[in-house]
């Protein structure tokens, strides 16, 4: 029997980026939210990249943006102001149909 105390317990680990939207989410999720919400076509134009303009899926343009960081940074832009778009529309319907 030794006299040592018992190690403390670790504390809860607080999550490294808590105010990153990006914090957690994959590309994938990213790439499928922008073509479910734009469309390929619209996207194609909103980021000119050939994967989004010609024959359009999710895994090509996951492994032209994992390879292509200047395009992937203009993907998770785009994500981050459909994001605030979303908000502001969620917020202008709150604003015309207040609760009673």
């Amino acid at each position: 029997m030794t006299d040592e105390a018992p190690a403390p317990a670790p504390a809860a680990a607080k999550p490294a980026q808590p105010r990153n939207p990006l914090h957690g989410l994959t590309l994938e999720a990213i790439v499928t939210a922008l073509a479910g919400h734009y469309g390929w076509e619209q996207l194609a134009q909103l980021v000119p990249i050939r994967c989004f303009a010609i024959d359009p899926s999710v895994s090509s343009s996951l492994k032209f943006l994992r390879k292509t960081p200047w395009a992937r940074e203009k993907v998770e832009s785009l994500y981050l102001f459909m994001l605030r778009e979303q908000r502001r529309e969620q917020q202008q319907q709150n604003d015309n149909n207040p609760t009673p």
